[in-house]
């Protein structure tokens, strides 16, 4: 069975070169070694030195060089507004209190749909949008930021592949 030995970082590699793709939700993508099957049918072995969050763009580099995309999977997410900057912060603070997961795309907030928390914003005056989209949560004061920075430039969360 190949390998997938290494990382690449989206926008970092050619993303026509893919061999092959692998779609996996958020969760899915915090991996340090699992079996794996590809779209398209090419059966790998993830095994990364140590765990690695995975991010929609990226290329798992294969022991033989070849390289599969990963595919964010889209999820059930609410796109949380606000009225100013600082009512977004007082928002975010209120999530981040709750230790949900957070994803920050531009002036906007995303979490999973939870009926409770999204009870609590719109209490809070917060705008919702229901939405399917890729869900990149941020990682954490204590993970490894410089993964994740090089991606804060692209706001929309559309990385530019065509996978």
């Amino acid at each position: 069975m190949k390998r997938a030995v290494a990382v690449r970082p989206a926008q970092q590699w050619d993303a026509s070169a893919a061999v092959d793709l692998v779609a996996l939700d958020s969760s899915e993508r915090h991996r340090r070694r699992i079996a794996l099957r590809g779209e398209r049918g090419l059966a790998f072995l993830l095994d990364l030195p140590q765990a690695t969050v995975l991010h929609h763009g990226d290329g798992l580099v294969l022991d033989d060089g070849a390289i599969i995309a990963v595919v964010g999977k889209p999820e059930p997410l609410v796109e949380i507004t606000a009225s100013s900057c600082r009512n977004l912060a007082r928002l975010a603070w209120h999530i981040g209190n709750r230790h949900v997961d957070l994803q920050i795309v531009g002036e906007r907030l995303r979490i999973r749909r939870d009926h409770v928390l999204e009870a609590m914003m719109m209490s809070l005056g917060a705008q919702l949008t229901p939405m399917e989209a890729v869900f990149d949560p941020e990682s954490g004061a204590y993970a490894d930021a410089q993964h994740h920075d090089q991606q804060w430039n692209d706001r929309d969360g559309d990385f530019g592949h065509a996978f």
